[in-house]
C-alpha cells in the first residue's frame, strides 16, 4: 500500500514549479494530460497512489487526480494553469486564490491577506487527508523571496505543524540569489521565512535561480533561458528525489526514512540537491556516462542547484539515488571510492554517511540518471549572504514601515536575525568538529547531567 503525500504549491514560483513537476510525473507514470493511464509497464501504477487519487470515471475507466492544492494571493498563475493543457487534471476546488496579491510583503502573506485564506485552505487539505489510507506527510513548493510563497507558505507550515504534528513536512524552497533579484526587500522575506523553516520544516530542499540559470546557459547551451527552462531542471530533481517513494521495492521508501538518513540534528535539515547528467540536447547522441561519472558529477558544484561551493564545507550526510539499469555493487563501490578520495570533505564522526538507493525505472528520455541530496555545512554560505544583506537594511530600519503596517512587531526581525546567526554558528561548529572532540563533549554531558540533578534536588 502506498503512503500518500499531499502537495501544496503557494505563490507564483511555487505554482510554476508545480505545473512542471506534474507534467513530468504524468510522463513517468504513463498518464495522459487528463489523468488516464496510457502506459504498458505495471511498475508505473504500482505506487501511483503516493501522489494521485484514483477516481472511477464514466465507462469504468480510472482517472488519476493529483493530491494537490494550488494557492496564490492573486489569480493570474492559477488561472493560467486552470486554462492550460493540464488544467482538467486537477480538482476545481483545489485552486484557492485571493484578489489583492501580497505585494512582495512577507507580513501580508503571514498576517493579513494570507491569514484570510487559511481556513478554506485547511478545509481543502483536511478533505484530502481524510481520503488517505496512510498519509506520510506534505510537500510545500514555494519561493522565500516574495510575499505569498514566503509569508503564506510560512503560515501554512506552522498550521500543518499544529494540525498534523506527527506527519513529515518537506519543502522545496526557491531562495533569492544575489544575481537574480526581483525585489529590494527579498533579504527581509527570506530571513523571516528561514526563521520559520528552521522551526517547522523536517526537510528543506534549497533551490537557487542563479545556479539553475548557470546550468541552463553553461551546460545546456541555452542562450536566453526562460523560467520554464529552469522549472524543468527543478522537476527533474524533484522526480529523482521522489523516485524511491513512487516506485516499488526500493530502500528508503518514505520521507521519514529519507529524513532519518539525512538529518543528524533537527535544526540542520537544509539540503542541497544535485542531478546528473545535465548535457547539451544536441550532444545527447555522444553522451555515455558510467556510474563513476554520474557519482563524480553529483558531488561537482556545477551540477548543484544552489550557488555555493561544497569544497568550503564538509558533508554531514548525503543520499544518492540512481535510476536505470545500474548494479547495486557498482553504485556502492563508486560512492565508497569517491568518499575515500575526498575523505577530508566528509565528517569522520558519522560513519557510512552516504546512503545509496537504486531504482530500475529510468527517467523519461534517459537511460540512467542520478540525484543527490547533500547535508553540507557549506550551506551556511547561503545564510551568511542573506544575513549580510538583511543586516545592512535592518540596522537603518529601511522599509520596515511596510511590515509594521501589516501588524508585525520589529522584535520578529531581531528574532529572525538571531536565529539565523545561531544556525550559521551550529553549521560552523559541526564543520570544525572531529572525533577528538568526544572527550570534551563527554565532560560537557557529565556537567549538564550533574547540573540537572542538582536542579531536581
Amino acid at each position: 500500500m502506498p503512503r500518500e503525500i499531499i502537495n501544496v504549491q503557494a505563490g507564483q514560483a511555487g505554482n510554476q514549479v508545480g505545473e512542471s513537476f506534474w507534467r513530468m510525473l504524468l510522463a513517468e507514470h504513463g498518464l495522459d494530460e487528463e489523468g488516464f493511464y496510457q502506459g504498458n509497464d505495471p511498475l508505473q501504477l504500482a505506487r501511483v497512489g503516493v501522489y494521485f487519487n484514483e477516481v472511477e470515471h464514466s465507462g469504468s475507466r480510472t482517472k488519476y487526480v493529483p493530491r494537490s492544492v494550488q494557492i496564490d494571493l492573486e489569480a493570474g498563475v492559477c488561472d493560467r494553469i486552470r486554462g492550460g493543457k493540464i488544467g482538467s487534471l486537477f480538482r476545481p476546488d483545489t485552486f484557492i486564490t485571493g484578489n489583492s496579491g501580497a505585494g512582495n510583503n512577507w507580513a501580508k502573506g503571514f498576517y493579513t491577506e494570507g491569514a484570510e485564506l487559511i481556513d478554506p485552505i485547511l478545509e481543502i487539505v483536511r478533505r484530502q487527508t481524510e481520503a488517505c489510507d496512510a498519509l506520510q506527510g506534505f510537500q510545500l513548493l514555494h519561493s522565500i523571496g516574495g510575499g505569498t510563497g514566503a509569508g503564506l507558505g510560512s503560515l501554512l507550515l506552522s498550521k500543518f505543524r499544529e494540525e498534523f504534528p506527527d506527519r513529515m513536512l518537506a519543502t522545496y524552497s526557491v531562495i533569492p540569489s544575489p544575481k537574480v533579484s526581483e525585489t529590494v526587500v527579498e533579504p527581509y522575506n527570506a530571513l523571516l521565512s528561514i526563521h520559520q523553516l528552521v522551526e517547522n520544516s523536517d526537510l528543506t530542499m534549497l533551490i537557487d535561480n542563479e545556479a539553475l540559470y548557470d546550468i541552463t546557459v553553461r551546460t545546456l547551451k541555452s542562450k536566453n533561458p526562460a523560467f520554464d527552462d529552469l522549472n524543468v531542471l527543478v522537476s527533474q530533481v524533484m522526480c529523482g528525489i521522489s523516485t524511491s517513494l513512487r516506485f516499488p521495492g526500493q530502500l528508503n521508501g518514505d520521507l521519514r526514512k529519507l529524513g532519518l538518513n539525512l538529518v543528524p540534528f533537527p535544526r540542520l535539515h537544509f539540503l542541497m540537491p544535485s542531478y546528473a547528467p545535465f548535457y547539451d540536447p544536441n550532444a545527447k547522441a555522444f553522451i555515455r556516462m558510467s556510474v563513476n561519472d554520474l557519482t563524480q558529477a553529483l558531488f561537482d558544484r556545477r551540477n548543484l542547484l544552489v550557488a555555493c561551493d561544497p569544497r568550503f564545507g564538509r558533508y554531514l550526510t548525503a543520499a544518492t539515488i540512481f535510476r536505470g539499469k545500474i548494479s547495486s555493487n557498482e553504485a556502492e563501490q563508486s560512492v565508497l571510492d569517491l568518499q575515500r578520495k575526498n575523505s577530508a570533505q566528509f565528517v569522520e564522526w558519522i560513519p557510512d554517511n552516504v546512503s545509496v538507493t537504486l531504482c530500475t525505472v529510468p527517467p523519461v528520455g534517459q537511460t540512467q540518471s542520478a540525484t543527490c541530496l547533500a547535508n553540507s555545512t557549506a550551506v551556511q554560505e547561503l545564510f551568511k549572504r542573506n544575513l549580510t544583506q538583511f543586516a545592512a537594511m535592518y540596522k537603518r530600519h529601511a522599509f520596515l514601515h511596510w511590515y509594521t503596517g501589516e501588524g508585525m512587531d520589529t522584535m520578529e526581525f531581531a528574532e529572525a536575525e538571531s536565529n539565523a546567526r545561531d544556525l550559521i554558528a551550529e553549521y560552523q561548529q559541526y564543520q570544525e568538529a572531529s572525533v577528538d572532540d568526544d572527550e570534551v563533549l563527554e565532560e560537557e554531558y557529565e556537567e549538564e547531567a550533574a547540573y540537572e540533578e542538582d536542579e531536581q534536588q
